[in-house]
């Protein structure tokens, strides 16, 4: 449900339900209003009140699940906020720990993001023997020797298991 434009359909589905639940309902209404008259319409009377009335039942139902969806999405993309925040704080420790000059934390931060020693050159406004003698620092600081072991370390951090290792 991530279309910003679902909710807003549903919301136009359960208006229109809503109005024929009216449209039934006043029917009804007017039924029971002439019955003095001309007397119950027998089985059809009932039918078609029970059937406006489970219409309504109906919409309410639907508004109760589209409420709790919509409670549940601001909830997971507020989790969702918070884990991107703890993701980065924790690289960031682990870039702290490493040593890193501001240099080399901007290229490990485009290295983690996958951009290739070329791209980061690009973002950063410098050559690319220069981002290549960055990521030969940012990989010996780490005790790393290439961009897989250093994603592997990170990952490993992320997931607790360099804590446990150091407990060990």
């Amino acid at each position: 449900m991530s279309d910003p434009a679902r909710p807003l359909v549903l919301i136009l589905v359960i208006a229109a339900q809503a109005f024929c639940a009216a449209v039934f309902l006043g029917d009804i209404i007017g039924d029971l209003a002439g019955r003095g008259k001309e007397g119950p319409e027998g089985k059809h009377a009932y039918i078609e009140a029970l059937a406006t009335f489970a219409l309504i039942a109906a919409i309410i139902v639907e508004l109760r699940i589209l409420l709790w969806l919509l409670r549940r999405k601001a909830h997971l993309e507020q989790a969702l906020s918070t884990a991107q925040s703890a993701v980065q704080e924790v690289i960031n420790s682990e870039l702290e720990a490493w040593q890193l000059t501001p240099a080399e934390k901007d290229v490990a931060n485009f290295l983690i993001k996958g951009l290739s020693t070329g791209e980061i050159a690009t973002m950063r406004g410098s050559a690319e023997g220069t981002v290549k003698a960055q990521l030969n620092a940012i990989y010996r600081k780490s005790g790393s020797s290439s961009r897989a072991e250093l994603m592997s370390q990170l990952i490993d951090t992320l997931m607790g298991r360099r804590a446990q290792q150091a407990d060990q």
